[in-house]
């Protein structure tokens, strides 16, 4: 046997070993149980490899995010196999890992039950009591086409090598090179027990799954096409330990209950009515007190940081989106043309931009007017797929707070620090305050303009974004076509990350304009822009404070800051005054005048998330006072009605959550 050399690599530490040939990745790390799979020469492989002459290794923790995607797409492997001794006329589709889980596709006569799903979860738990193996094996084309003769989906797949997408999980089956099948053997007996078309790599053997939970299935076109069979498809997670999944699962329970679409429905805030369409809301009259104080708050403060206000058609000719370039490269998220004016195409604008440049070109401008920011709640409409559409967060009609800043090259890295520093104050005022930032960068197959510009802007924004002192996470390839972009990333109440604000540098629109100002000198010189939309959307922001808040707004948002609760009936006349001196603050304050019990009203203003429960009886009118009850059921009995009404008023002033 000869000596093979190779490098054992532990975050920065390197250890060179000798071992003989044959060695395992599974030998050189052994004893590290929490070790499932190992990093060779930057690709990951099974612990089964055998490792060669002066190849660096490094081993896969489970609870890393490469570990997390090889044990849930191991468990996938195991819930295809439950399901396949269970259903043995369902054919295969495809099975990735995913954020927080895996799912698998299946062919299946009628859509799994429940009571399926159940006895599926119980066969996969007895295949991971039997400790099979996962064993790769190297096979042709051919015969992966004899083995697997009859999985049709699976024929498809290999016809797709070296051209795989990752958006459907095909390239978790077949890549660029070699086709492998991974095996399932029977440990003690080296029965083959089931097999599948699979790139890997997987855990050792079904026993290194700790813990694991089916969670629900749902209909899903085959690679994601609706021209393409509806398929069956179920949704798992798997985690390194029990405590692991039930934390997971006590957030999702958490995450259930902040539904921004469920308590959108519980608290009459909006609606999305079928007769109107997937993916367009409306607003309720409580919803549009919500989105008002939203926007009227933003207005103000945009007011105050110089942006002028301007408002576009929401319908346009195709020529502006050729102008653009957004017909070359997002008409698939774009509605299709209407045909007027003897068959000219008009289209619902997808974005806001094109028109501003048209106010920005309407007159000459000077470079004293620099930087020139225009402000619009301009509301777009983008085409997504029904699959995808998710209440208020992904949408097909939204309105933007969106502006687009005219500036001088001398002016650019002022004017982005400004707006990012704005965009994450006005963030903390609706109560988020926990961020991080994000560089998207050119995507070398879907850009326009030169590699000098794409260089000076995605500088100019890096730099920019370390100036706020916050974490700087990089995304290679997710800038938009015209330009780089800072994302502003916010974690909820819950921990969960959302995407916030985008900050885009762009100097290719106003070449693709032909925009210009006059300098000092008296040429013609391009402006740059700089796109910002601080919510997003209205409606995403929305989604995202109600889930946040847990439909318990801060006073200043809450669609009504006060409900009066009268004792007794003889009450109600003092509580209708108390509202009436309220309102003529400002305040939004209603009395419930119903004939319910008091204690229902309360309970009543509870589920409907009042921050101030305004109580009086007959001391209180005696002593021209009220009580207050909050939300967490603490009491504050006897403040006089001015200083009640006051106290109030600061809280909403100061928008403060009680």
């Amino acid at each position: 046997m000869s000596d093979v050399r190779v490098i054992i690599q532990r975050d920065s530490e390197r250890e060179e070993r000798v071992v003989t040939t044959g060695t395992t990745a599974a030998e050189l790390f052994a004893g590290e149980r929490s070790v499932i799979a190992a990093r060779v020469a930057g690709e990951l492989r099974d612990l089964s490899y055998q490792v060669q002459d002066g190849e660096t290794v490094e081993g896969v923790e489970i609870s890393s995010e490469d570990g997390l995607n090889i044990l849930r797409h191991s468990t996938a492997h195991v819930m295809a196999q439950a399901v396949q001794e269970l259903f043995p006329e369902a054919k295969l589709g495809i099975g990735p890992p995913v954020r927080d889980g895996f799912y698998y596709d299946f062919d299946v006569e009628k859509p799994f039950t429940p009571e399926d799903l159940k006895a599926i979860e119980k066969k996969m738990q007895e295949i991971q009591k039997r400790g099979q193996r996962f064993s790769r094996r190297v096979v042709t084309d051919e015969a992966a086409r004899e083995e697997l003769a009859d999985e049709p989906y699976k024929l498809e797949l290999i016809g797709l090598k070296g051209s795989a997408s990752h958006d459907d999980g095909a390239d978790v089956e077949v890549g660029a090179g070699e086709l492998t099948i991974y095996d399932n053997v029977d440990a003690k007996t080296g029965e083959l027990c089931w097999k599948d078309l699979c790139r890997g790599p997987h855990l050792p053997t079904t026993r290194n799954i700790p813990a694991f939970k089916l969670m629900r299935n749902a209909a899903a076109y085959w690679r994601g096409s609706e021209k393409n069979p509806m398929l069956q498809r179920i949704y798992g997670t798997a985690w390194p330990s029990k405590e692991e999944l039930k934390a997971h699962l006590e957030f999702l329970a958490e995450a259930e209950k902040r539904d921004h679409r469920k308590l959108g429905s519980e608290l009459d805030l909006f609606s999305i009515p079928e007769q109107i369409g997937s993916g367009l809301a409306v607003f309720h009259p409580k919803g549009g007190i919500i989105r008002r104080v939203m926007e009227d708050y933003s207005r103000r403060r945009h007011e105050e940081e110089g942006y002028e206000f301007v408002y576009t058609p929401h319908a346009t000719k195709g020529k502006l989106f050729e102008t653009s370039g957004h017909l070359d490269w997002y008409a698939d998220g774009m509605y299709p043309p209407m045909q007027l004016d003897e068959g000219v195409d008009y289209y619902l604008k997808p974005m806001n931009c094109p028109m501003h440049n048209l106010i920005f070109d309407a007159r000459g401008r000077s470079y004293r007017e620099l930087p020139l920011r225009l402000f619009e709640f301009g509301t777009v409409y983008r085409y997504e797929k029904s699959g995808v559409v998710h209440g208020l967060t992904r949408a097909r009609g939204f309105t933007q707070d969106d502006a687009h800043i005219y500036c001088t090259r001398e002016q650019m890295s002022e004017e982005l620090d400004k707006t990012l520093t704005f965009v994450l104050n006005l963030l903390r005022d609706y109560g988020l305050t926990d961020f991080y930032l994000e560089l998207s960068t050119k995507d070398p197959e879907k850009f326009v303009g030169s590699d000098e510009a794409w260089e000076e802007a995605t500088e100019t924004l890096r730099q920019v974004a370390e100036k706020q002192g916050l974490p700087l996470v990089p995304d290679p390839g997710g800038a938009a076509f015209y330009g780089p972009k800072i994302s502003v990333q916010a974690k909820d109440a819950i921990g969960r990350t959302w995407q916030m604000s985008t900050i885009q540098l762009d100097f290719n629109l106003p070449e693709r304009f032909d925009l210009e100002y006059t300098a000092a000198d008296g040429s013609k010189t391009r402006p740059v822009m700089i796109h910002r939309a601080l919510f997003g959307s209205i409606e995403r922001f929305f989604a995202v404070l109600l889930e946040h808040y847990a439909g318990a707004f801060p006073a200043w948002l809450a669609p009504v800051q006060a409900l009066g609760i009268p004792i007794g009936d003889a009450h109600v006349d003092y509580l209708e005054k108390f509202a009436d001196a309220a309102r003529r603050q400002g305040l939004r304050v209603e009395v419930d005048s119903s004939s319910d019990r008091m204690q229902k009203k309360i309970r009543n203003a509870q589920k409907q998330k009042v921050p101030f429960m305004v109580i009086a009886g007959d001391e209180d009118m005696a002593n021209g006072a009220v009580s207050f009850r909050y939300r967490d059921g603490s009491q504050e009995n006897g403040i006089p009605v001015e200083e009640a009404i006051a106290k109030i008023a600061k809280v909403v002033e100061e928008r403060a959550q009680v």
